[in-house]
């Protein structure tokens, strides 16, 4: 058995692209337009991952953009995604000033929650030992759930 990729309906693809490549650092690895099934797919790999996606298609998240309105439930109930990151106060404070809100800061310098812009929540763990607790974080409350 082999994980090949989870998949997240998203209201509003360029908004969600915005999210997960711009300001998350992922990869667009493959688009398909469905003109007969009316949606679209975007597969997208995390940069330490590229290689592999391309290669074996696997590891990926799946954006799946109906194009008639549809609507949603689910974020919280989903689950969460989750990514292991170089810096997490360095893309936390990126998340920060682009106006993503975190919902649980990375307090103990290893984990944070962030939810995208279709209220999936998206967990990201520091890559080897947590960092030294820093100020603005070791303060900051939790917002929202996560």
């Amino acid at each position: 058995m082999q994980y090949l990729h989870t998949m997240v309906r998203v209201h509003d693809l360029e908004k969600s692209l915005h999210f997960y490549c711009d300001l998350l650092g992922l990869k667009e690895i493959s688009r398909k337009d469905s003109e007969k099934g009316r949606f679209t797919l975007v597969f997208l790999a995390a940069p330490g991952d590229e290689a592999r996606a391309r290669e074996d298609r696997a590891p990926m998240i799946e954006l799946t953009y109906n194009w008639d309105t549809e609507e949603y439930t689910g974020g919280r109930n989903f689950g969460h995604l989750a990514y292991r990151v170089d810096d997490i106060y360095s893309l936390c404070e990126h998340l920060k000033s682009n106006g993503v809100v975190i919902n649980r800061p990375p307090r103990d310098g290893y984990m944070a929650f962030v939810r995208s812009p279709d209220g999936i929540s998206i967990e990201l763990l520091q890559k080897g030992d947590a960092l030294a607790p820093k100020e603005l974080w070791v303060s900051m409350e939790n917002t929202g759930s996560w």
